[in-house]
């Protein structure tokens, strides 16, 4: 039995070959373990970023070293199966040097081949630092991907708990008003106040399903605002008027709940609401699928004080859900608030 050595000759399958064979595959087995072995202790030793430079240089230094040692000893296990003994090996190897300036210096010295330990050094250490580095570069992605997605479950935490704390601001308030004017019709006039009481009832109801929903269908807010304006009328008399213009269209269209109390609530609590100085308020939507909410303009001479429950809070809410902001002019005689409304859902 014979093994091809070279394109030029075969060599017998003896029992010397076989023992070279056996050196040669426990020396690269053995030069793979401590090679990855000093890889994976500088990787440790020196694991930060600016650390790498000094990290390479001394892996380097070491596994050099470690190599030639393992070479050295596989040279001479092989010399030894060889000629029985160690006398010559040191004199065996080929001589390699290189020269500078009329200067010889040896590349191999008592044995020991630094070319070619250098040679398998560098080799395993390139496929160690590429696994490394796609290793590190999947793991660097799968970070970057988890921080970007706790950084937007944050944001969104961050963005409904402003949302409950300006739904929070807006409940009370509007639940002391309406105690207020049930307060004064019980006894003023107990049927009405039976009425009002009802009308409150469906308010509140709205009022407290409104929290699990960021937007609300407009003909869902409509009749909200029909019941508010109910209790507003009770108190104001004919000091108070509200129409409703809205295509039928827009009905389905969205838009943050209890927007309309707040645009109802800011014009009453600002302007004169007498009867020979009725206050109108106008709802109505544009072919740009806007909704207008405005009012004729009667400031009462008395500055009011404000709790900062009014118009800064629908800008905060439409901000907050990434909608276009509301626009406010006023001009002849007319505040007017303009709404953009969120299209129908599928």
């Amino acid at each position: 039995m014979s093994v091809l050595g070279n394109g030029f000759h075969e060599q017998p399958l003896t029992g010397f070959v076989l023992l070279r064979m056996l050196i040669s595959l426990v020396s690269i087995t053995v030069t793979w373990h401590v090679i990855r072995a000093l890889i994976i202790y500088f990787r440790r030793r020196f694991f930060a970023r600016h650390d790498t430079g000094k990290r390479l240089l001394l892996t380097f230094l070491a596994g050099s070293i470690a190599s030639t040692v393992i070479t050295w000893i596989t040279s001479a296990l092989r010399y030894l199966a060889l000629h029985g003994n160690l006398d010559n090996f040191r004199d065996s190897g080929q001589m390699a040097s290189i020269t500078v300036n009329k200067m010889t210096i040896a590349l191999n010295l008592y044995g020991f081949d630094f070319v070619q330990a250098t040679t398998n050094f560098i080799f395993f250490q390139a496929i160690y630092e590429t696994l490394f580095f796609a290793r590190d570069s999947s793991q660097y992605q799968k970070r970057l991907k988890q921080a970007e997605v706790e950084k937007e479950k944050l944001r969104t935490a961050n963005l409904q708990s402003q949302l409950d704390a300006l739904k929070q601001q807006v409940n009370p308030h509007f639940l002391f008003n309406s105690l207020n004017v049930l307060d004064s019709l019980i006894e003023e006039d107990p049927k009405q106040a039976r009425v009002f009481l009802d009308e409150l009832s469906t308010v509140y109801r709205y009022l407290l399903r409104s929290n699990d929903q960021h937007l609300t269908e407009l003909d869902s807010e409509l009749a909200f605002i029909q019941s508010y304006y109910h209790l507003l009328k009770t108190r104001h008399g004919s000091g108070l008027t509200m129409n409703v213009n809205v295509d039928a269209r827009y009905q389905t269209y969205r838009l943050p709940p209890l927007t309309l109390q707040l645009l109802v609530e800011n014009a009453v609590k600002h302007n004169v609401v007498l009867p020979d100085q009725p206050l109108i308020i106008n709802i109505q939507t544009d072919a740009q699928a806007q909704l207008q909410v405005r009012n004729n303009v009667q400031r009462k001479t008395v500055r009011v004080a404000s709790t900062g429950v009014g118009l800064s809070n629908i800008w905060s809410k439409y901000q907050m859900l990434n909608l276009p902001e509301p626009t406010i002019r006023e001009d002849e005689g007319q505040f007017v608030v303009t709404l953009p409304l969120v299209g129908a859902t599928p």
